[in-house]
C-alpha cells in the first residue's frame, strides 16, 4: 500500500471459464466434505495446534496412522476425501495424480492446473516424474460465526512458509490469520448500503461486509491480489463485489461509503536498502505514518454518520511531545468521533523479533542480527521505545442525525464519542465477535448522550443479561471490602462499585426510573439527593457506554 498513484482496473482475464472451473471445484469441495470440523477429525486438536505454531510433522503422522489403520497406502475411505485434500492444500505434500483426480472429480488435475491450484511435482522441486502434484495456492475451509448465524468458505491464497519450505515472498498473498479474524469479528453486523474494504488482501473483509452490505467495493495496490480476492468471491458464490486497483484511497477518489474496514499493511518496517518489504503488512511509509494516512484520510470518504474500522500498529516515542500512542491517534482522528482500544503494548526489541521472525529469517544467523539491528536503528532515529497495537473505530457524526448513523442518532455536545482506552487484559466471551457489542454500545452511548441530566433520570435501565456482581469480604466482617461489577460478554470489563452505585445497578431492573432510584438511596444512606445524582449520574452513563447498563424502553 505505497503512494503510487492508482493503476486502473485489474487486466482482462478469462471470466467465464475461472468461474466455470471454480464451480466445478465447488461442486467437488463440497462433495468431498473439505470442511473445518473433518479436518479437525482428521489429526485431532494437537496436531492442529502444531500446525498453527508451523509444524506439520504431527498431522502428517496422524493421517499416516489413519492410512495404516485402513490398511491402505493411498487416499481411500470414509475421509478420503478430506485427507487428500489436507496432504495436497494444508500439509502441502506431493499427492498422487490419481487421488487428485478421485477426490475432484468434476475440476480434475487438468482443471487444477488450468486454474493454477496446483502442477506437477517436478516442477516445483521434487524432480518428480509426472505421477504427483503439488499445490501451487493455499485452499482451505474457513469456519465463522457472526450475528447472522454461522457460515463456513474455502479461501485460496499464496503457500505459506509449511508449503514452501522457505521463507515467503515480497508479494505473498495472505490467507486468514489472527488479525484478519479479529477485523472480521469487529465488523459492524449491521445493514449498511455500501462498503469499502481497503487493502482487501485475499477479500475475506469484503465477504464478511457482502453478508450485511448492498454493495461492496475492495481495493488493494497488489493486482496479484485482487486476482486471488476475485477467485474467493467466485468459488463461494459471492457477487456484487467491485474489484479495483490502487493504493490507499486513490482508487475510490471522489467517492464516500457508510462503512470502511481495513487491516492495512501496518507493520512497522525500516525503509533502508536490504530489508525485505511483504505487500501483505508493509505499507511503504516511515514508522506508523501507514496508519496515520488511513485514518486522516477516512473522513473524506465516510458518508455523514459512516464508521470506518480498522487494525493499527502505534509508536510510543520517548521525550517527544507527541509521544504517547494513543494519544496520537486520538490526535490523527481530528474531528471524527472515535473509539481506540489498545490491546498491547510491545517494547521495541519484542516488536522487531517478531516481525523478522514473521518473514521466515531464522533467530540465530547473521542475517537475523543484521535485520534486528536495521530494525532498532529505525526506532532509535525517532526515538521510539515501544509500539502500541489496537482497534480503531472512526464515525463522521455531522448530519448523523438524518438517520443514516450505523450506531444511531448522533452524540451531541459534551456526548461526542472520544474513547482512548488501553484493555490489555483477557475479553469477555463473544461467540459471534465484538461486532454486535460494539455496535448496541454506539446505539446506546447516541441515546444516553441526546439526554440532560433530567431526561436521563427519568429513563428506565436495567443491566445486562451477562453483568453479575461480586462482593469481597475480610472473613468476619459484615460488609464488603471490595464490589466489582463484571462483563461475561463485550470487553470482560470489571468495574469498581462503591455502595451507591452497586445499590443503583442492583436496582435497575427496568421498573423504576433511575431518578427514583437516586432518591430512594439518597433517604436511605441518608445524603443530599442532587448530591448523589450528581455522583452517580456520570457513572451510570459510562456504564450505558460501556453497554453494562441498557436502557428498559
Amino acid at each position: 500500500m505505497s503512494t503510487e498513484p492508482a493503476q486502473g482496473p485489474i487486466a482482462a482475464v478469462d471470466l467465464v471459464r475461472t468461474a466455470e472451473l471454480l464451480g466445478r471445484l465447488r461442486a467437488d469441495l463440497g462433495a468431498a466434505e473439505f470442511t473445518v470440523s473433518a479436518l479437525d477429525g482428521l489429526w485431532g486438536p494437537d496436531a492442529a495446534a502444531a500446525l498453527h505454531r508451523g509444524e506439520r510433522v504431527p498431522a502428517r503422522r496422524a493421517l499416516a496412522a489413519r492410512r495404516a489403520g485402513r490398511g491402505t497406502s493411498g487416499g481411500h475411505g470414509a475421509s478420503a476425501g478430506p485427507a487428500v485434500l489436507a496432504e495436497l492444500f494444508v500439509l502441502g505434500d506431493a499427492v498422487p495424480r490419481s487421488d487428485v483426480d478421485r477426490v475432484l472429480p468434476a475440476l480434475g488435475v487438468a482443471g487444477a492446473v488450468e486454474l493454477g491450484l496446483v502442477g506437477d511435482a517436478g516442477e516445483v522441486g521434487d524432480g518428480g516424474d509426472g505421477a504427483s502434484v503439488r499445490a501451487r495456492l493455499d485452499l482451505r475451509p474457513y469456519a465463522f460465526t457472526d450475528a447472522l448465524g454461522g457460515g463456513e468458505w474455502w479461501v485460496l491464497s499464496d503457500l505459506g512458509e509449511l508449503a514452501l519450505g522457505h521463507a515467503l515472498g515480497e508479494h505473498h498473498v495472505l490467507g486468514v490469520g489472527g488479525a484478519s479474524m479479529t477485523l472480521s469479528g469487529l465488523m459492524l453486523p449491521t445493514p449498511a448500503a455500501s462498503v469499502l474494504d481497503l487493502g482487501t488482501g485475499c477479500g475475506i473483509q469484503a465477504m464478511h461486509a457482502s453478508r450485511f452490505a448492498e454493495r461492496v467495493v475492495a481495493t488493494d495496490i497488489s493486482e496479484r491480489a485482487l486476482e486471488i480476492a476475485g477467485m474467493n468471491f467466485t468459488l463461494n458464490g459471492i457477487e456484487g463485489v467491485e474489484l479495483r486497483l490502487g493504493s490507499l484511497f486513490d482508487p475510490v477518489a471522489g467517492e464516500r461509503f457508510d462503512r470502511i474496514v481495513s487491516n492495512p499493511p501496518f507493520v512497522i518496517t525500516p525503509r533502508v536498502e536490504g530489508v525485505p518489504e511483504y505487500d501483505y503488512r508493509d505499507g511503504g511509509m516511515v514508522g506508523d505514518a501507514l496508519v496515520e494516512a488511513v485514518i486522516s484520510g477516512a473522513r473524506d470518504h465516510l458518508e455523514p454518520g459512516g464508521v470506518a474500522q480498522l487494525l493499527g500498529n502505534w509508536e510510543y516515542r520517548d521525550g517527544d511531545g507527541d509521544g504517547d500512542g494513543l494519544d496520537r491517534v486520538g490526535r490523527w482522528a481530528g474531528d471524527l468521533e472515535h473509539w481506540v482500544i489498545e490491546r498491547e503494548v510491545q517494547h521495541v526489541t519484542e516488536y522487531a523479533e517478531t516481525w523478522i521472525r514473521d518473514g521466515g529469517t531464522r533467530q540465530g544467523t547473521a542475517e537475523f542480527d543484521r535485520l534486528y539491528d536495521a530494525w532498532l536503528d529505525d526506532f532509535a532515529a525517532r526515538g521510539v521505545d515501544r509500539v502500541g497495537f489496537g482497534y480503531v473505530l472512526l464515525r463522521r457524526a455531522d448530519a448523523a442525525a438524518s438517520g443514516n448513523a450505523a450506531g444511531g442518532a448522533a452524540a451531541r455536545g459534551s456526548g461526542r464519542l472520544t474513547r482512548l482506552e488501553r484493555l490489555h487484559g483477557a475479553l469477555g466471551s463473544n461467540g459471534a465477535g465484538l461486532g454486535a457489542h460494539l455496535a448496541e454500545c454506539l446505539a446506546e452511548h447516541d441515546r444516553q448522550a441526546a439526554l440532560d441530566d433530567a431526561a436521563l433520570s427519568a429513563a428506565r435501565l436495567v443491566t445486562a443479561g451477562d453483568v453479575t456482581e461480586e462482593r469481597h469480604y475480610w472473613p468476619g466482617d459484615e460488609d464488603p471490602t471490595a464490589m466489582l461489577l463484571r462483563q461475561g460478554g463485550g470487553f470482560g470489563r470489571a468495574i469498581s462499585l462503591d455502595t451507591g452505585l452497586a445499590a443503583l445497578v442492583g436496582a435497575s431492573d427496568g421498573e423504576l426510573a433511575v431518578g427514583a432510584i437516586v432518591a430512594a438511596l439518597a433517604q436511605l444512606l441518608e445524603v443530599d439527593e442532587s448530591a448523589l445524582a450528581a455522583e452517580l449520574l456520570p457513572a451510570v452513563r459510562t456504564l450505558v457506554d460501556d453497554g453494562m447498563l441498557r436502557f428498559a424502553e
